[in-house]
């Protein structure tokens, strides 16, 4: 196996001036750097990147810890997140926390045993924080994706969904509906507490009351659509909604689906509208009318944000990007769009 002493022999400098060779530190004459890259290339020689953390100080490692990768928005978060690493000479650890605390502190115990540089999270919760501040105390910087938590003051790349609720709701509103259900998430999570605000400012803007019976909040990993539109379609005829606000992209499938199992048709009897894309699935209409996000973007701005924090590029105070959703009308919501 090639080691940097060949190198050296071969280049006639000393391993010092090969390792800063590979690591890009210290002040070495072109030329050298030259010869040196060349008999690198030439042997095929792979730095071992153990040994170069313990000069650099930094492993060229991130993790992403995400909720569910099976969701589609995430798959697209990952995917962007992989990229920008990639282009600035980073690796990433992909984790999936299932919204599962229990599993998140458990990747928080794998971030520290691995020494990563810095780790992109989307958290659980607002207890998310107890975990974020071990890894200060570890001088590890951390980044949030998609949701907020409280008492965190560090970076963070989201959405924004007030406004995006609010469109989607004006959007059904227009459409003459005023009997409008809610099936949110828990009330844990920022994005959903923020879904929330805008269903109930922009009802109320509108006049029309709110309904709590109209209003519920699921797991985002457990399926209980099913008695949920069971229970509001069990109200009499005149006081059952019109129209359902699903406040993610799977809860509007399983919605859709159970609207099915009774009998409903969408948009024909019930008209839906969500928060993401679905992705392609056999055999599912209608389409969804959704308030897309840039889920892509989502994961290269969280990315350079955290790489900007680990090479002390960044400002010194936190940062927050707010990326503003596009709200896409498709058959869900009305029955003569194509």
């Amino acid at each position: 196996m090639t080691t940097i002493y060949d190198i050296a022999k071969l280049a006639n400098v000393s391993p010092m001036t090969v390792s800063r060779v590979i690591n890009n530190t210290g002040k070495i004459k072109d030329s050298t750097k030259q010869r040196v890259e060349h008999i690198i290339n030439e042997l095929g020689y792979i730095p071992n990147s153990a040994a170069r953390s313990l000069i650099s100080k930094k492993t060229k490692l991130l993790s992403l810890i995400l909720t569910d990768i099976t969701n589609p928005f995430f798959t697209k978060v990952a995917r962007g997140a992989e990229d920008k690493a990639m282009e600035l000479g980073y690796q990433i650890l992909l984790s999936n926390s299932d919204e599962d605390p229990v599993k998140e502190a458990a990747y928080i115990d794998m971030v520290l045993s691995t020494r990563v540089d810095g780790v992109l999270i989307t958290p659980t919760g607002d207890d998310t924080v107890n975990e974020l501040n071990r890894l200060t105390k570890h001088q590890i910087p951390a980044v949030l994706l998609d949701r907020e938590i409280k008492n965190f003051s560090g970076d963070a790349v989201i959405g924004d969904s007030y406004e995006g609720s609010r469109k989607l709701v004006e959007h059904l509103i227009s459409l003459g509906h005023n009997r409008i259900a809610l099936i949110n998430g828990p009330a844990a999570i920022s994005t959903a507490r923020e879904r929330h605000r805008g269903y109930v400012e922009t009802m109320e803007s509108f006049g029309f009351p709110i309904v709590n019976n109209y209003i519920s909040n699921i797991n985002y990993k457990t399926d209980n659509t099913q008695n949920i539109i069971q229970t509001l379609f069990s109200l009499p005829e005149n006081e059952r909604p019109t129209a359902i606000f699903a406040a993610n992209n799977f809860i509007a499938v399983r919605t859709i689906q159970a609207l099915d199992s009774f009998g409903f048709r969408v948009p024909n009897d019930v008209a839906v509208v969500c928060f993401d894309e679905i992705g392609p699935i056999d055999n599912f209409n209608p389409f969804l009318t959704v308030a897309t996000q840039p889920a892509y973007e989502f994961g290269q701005i969280g990315i350079q944000l955290l790489i900007d924090r680990i090479e002390k590029e960044g400002a010194h105070q936190p940062n927050k990007i707010v990326l503003p959703p596009k709200i896409i009308i498709r058959q869900s919501s009305v029955t003569n769009v194509d």
